[in-house]
């Protein structure tokens, strides 16, 4: 495959996850994945700042839709309501890639540095929901509360997701969390 194919980034995100789940995270470099997806290293590096990253790649994608969800979830939505709306949308771009989720998922939890990176996306994902809730005049501490039990109700809701036998949607799996998480009080 030549330099001049298009789409590299999909090329080098394809590589990268087959060649974690063949060799494993630690054993494949930066330089295998560039070289299985017809690229070179250099072009490797323009896209991500290193093959954690590979990983990680639709977090800013996601962040973005939580956030515009957030700031125009309808007038009158609880600052939960609004957080838990940004998850919807975040998570719903995960829809049609289940399978690579599912494979991502347990490339992380074979990696203890992976599952680092993770909780640092969930940090960057919380502190964005906490802003988009300030945005819409929501104070603190209910903003910061709101955000971190939104994003507790997204992870606890992407396990679930990825481990159904039968698929559910996303926001499905949102709904049952954020009921759970409801049924506490």
């Amino acid at each position: 495959m030549g330099r001049w194919q298009p789409d590299a980034r999909g090329r080098m995100i394809g590589a990268a996850m087959e060649l974690f789940a063949e060799r494993g995270f630690e054993q494949t470099t930066a330089g295998d994945i560039a070289e299985r997806a017809g690229v070179t290293e250099r072009t490797f590096f323009r896209h991500f700042a290193d093959k954690r990253e590979v990983l990680f790649d639709g977090s800013p994608l996601m962040a973005q839709a939580a956030r515009d969800a957030i700031v125009s979830a309808p007038e009158g939505s609880t600052p939960l309501e609004a957080a838990l709306a940004g998850m919807v949308a975040g998570g719903g771009l995960l829809e049609d890639r289940r399978d690579h989720a599912v494979r991502r998922s347990g490339i992380i939890a074979a990696n203890p540095g992976l599952q680092e990176r993770e909780l640092l996306k969930l940090a960057t994902l919380t502190d964005t929901a906490t802003d988009a809730l300030h945005e819409r005049g929501v104070t603190e501490p209910i903003a910061s509360l709101a955000a971190h039990s939104a994003v507790t109700v997204f992870h606890v809701a992407f396990a679930r997701w990825i481990a159904a036998d039968a698929p559910l949607t996303f926001a499905t799996c949102v709904d049952e969390a954020a009921t759970a998480l409801r049924s506490l009080t």
